[in-house]
């Protein structure tokens, strides 16, 4: 695709149609370069954006420059996407599992998956809205949609014409990683991007990659009526988390039916009678997989090509743009934000970082990114949820930390909701007693992993989460079950015995 041209969407419905009107315009003219530019922003996706509008609405005088769509990732291929096709897919399981709560159960099916992705590309030109070149055209940015290149250290070009600036955001993204692997180009896959415009359901689809965008897709496939393969290099799912969340997530996946191979590396990929033959090594030993459809999940790549971000003086490497801990490139007048630069590839990572850059670069703040309390969630079923230091980093500081478990079987309103499998985790500093991280595997982990965040992002404390009142029944009451065991550790013997002589006095 010629990033210059309008982006051809699949299906060439009402619904797409009105989601190109939203963020690639088909008809919009760039503006004529005026005076210099206090700020131009280079990628439209979550960092550009909030890096732009808020900008604007301080009284600088922006540029956006988007090469493709308006919302980037999150709006057209990532989160919106993702997450309407997984309501689906819950509401799907929810209809299979209703004879547990006394319902009749309906009677064996599939979803209707033309439906189901006709819903999806519904709700996102609807959320599209609030990225479209008209609303920040209406907020004083100035949108150029084309290819932009940096033409000197404060200069860059796009569409032939020359934007002067006195600071930049480079906020370009990431994309997809490309599998290399022989005969997987030539047999096709789908990644991230390309199969929320999938019309039909593959009757069988293996998933490679078992970190958060793989675990999703598969479960969501499987739930909808897919016979689903998931594959891993790792020796167990979520590689990055928690090894007790891994292993719930596990017994759920498989449960909805999901077949795990773990520990197994793709070697080839070759046509099969109008599917696809892969073959796997695992444990020593080749195994082959015959399927309709291949979706790669296996990371992503920074979105550097044709920047010419040398001409700018800016350094890069194979993760992305160098920036220091202000988010401040090589070149003093230019900064970094989002999936560009960052290891926390996630939307609410990208909106706080373009807070920093523009603060940094707009009024010589001196905000640091390392400060940052970034959490992350999962959203398969169970959700899983962490933010702060690792259990891994907990056994490392030994005995200088305190972790409590809470199992959400030993909360009510989970087992009145039949969610009972998951728990909240909480590490504290064994000395004050101050959060330090925590990890929630639940259905609603994403939702409360939030006061998890603000206690470590204030310095709570055991005592202080303690107090918070949570409504009954809630399984957000967990997390303060769990830090309620922090005083019931310091009952220890001599201190039981110690308090057992004071009551026999007061009687």
């Amino acid at each position: 695709m010629n990033p210059d041209s309008t982006p051809l969407l699949t299906p060439q419905d009402a619904f797409n149609a009105q989601l190109l009107k939203n963020v690639h315009p088909p008809d919009w003219v760039n503006p004529v370069p005026g005076e210099r530019y206090n700020l131009v922003v280079v990628g439209a996706g979550t960092a550009g954006l909030v890096a732009a509008a808020g900008s604007a609405l301080l009284g600088a005088k922006v540029a956006l420059i988007e090469r493709h769509l308006m919302g980037g990732d999150c709006t057209n291929y990532g989160c919106v996407p993702s997450k309407a096709l997984l309501r689906s897919a819950r509401a799907a399981a929810a209809l299979r599992d209703s004879g547990g709560f006394g319902m009749v159960a309906p009677t064996a099916g599939h979803a209707d998956f033309a439906r189901v992705m006709e819903r999806l590309r519904r709700l996102r030109a609807q959320i599209s809205a609030n990225d479209s070149v008209a609303r920040f055209s209406s907020l004083g940015v100035e949108v150029y949609l084309g290819e932009a290149s940096f033409v000197g250290r404060n200069a860059v070009e796009v569409g032939g014409r020359r934007l002067s600036f006195a600071k930049a955001v480079i906020a370009t993204g990431a994309r997809a990683a490309a599998l290399k692997v022989q005969g997987f180009a030539e047999v096709g896959y789908l990644t991230s991007e390309t199969v929320f415009s999938l019309a039909t359901l593959p009757q069988t689809l293996l998933v490679i990659g078992t970190g958060p965008v793989g675990c999703e897709l598969a479960q969501a496939f499987q739930r909808l009526g897919s016979a689903v393969t998931l594959v891993g290099r790792a020796s167990r799912l979520l590689p990055r988390d928690d090894a007790d969340a891994a292993a719930v997530l596990h017994r759920s996946l498989t449960r909805d039916g999901v077949r795990i191979l773990l520990d197994a590396t793709p070697l080839r990929a070759e046509p099969a009678a109008g599917q696809r033959r892969v073959v796997l090594r695992r444990h020593a030993r080749e195994e082959v997989v015959v399927t309709d459809q291949i979706l790669v999940a296996v990371g992503r790549t920074p979105n550097l090509a044709r920047l010419n971000a040398h001409l700018a003086a800016v350094a890069t490497s194979a993760s992305g743009v160098v920036v220091d801990d202000h988010l401040r490139t090589t070149n003093p007048d230019i900064y970094a934000a989002g999936d560009i630069c960052s290891p926390y590839q996630f939307t609410h990572a990208a909106e706080a970082m373009a807070r920093i850059a523009i603060q940094n670069a707009l009024f010589f703040g001196r905000k640091r990114v390392s400060e940052l309390v970034i959490p992350w969630t999962t959203y398969t079923d169970p959700e899983v949820a962490h933010v702060g230091i690792s259990a891994a980093a907990a056994g490392a500081r030994g005995h200088r930390v305190v972790t409590l478990t809470q199992e959400l079987g030993d909360t009510d309103r989970a087992i009145l909701d039949g969610e009972a499998e998951g728990y909240v985790r909480l590490y504290f500093h064994r000395r004050g007693g101050r959060l330090l991280g925590a990890t929630l595997v639940g259905s609603h982990a994403g939702e409360s992993i939030g006061e998890a965040v603000l206690a470590i992002t204030q310095r709570l404390s055991a005592a202080q989460l303690s107090k918070v009142i949570h409504p009954y029944p809630t399984q957000a009451e967990a997390m303060k079950r769990a830090a309620d065991q922090q005083f019931l550790n310091r009952l220890n013997p001599w201190l039981r015995r110690l308090l057992r002589q004071y009551f026999r006095t007061r009687r």
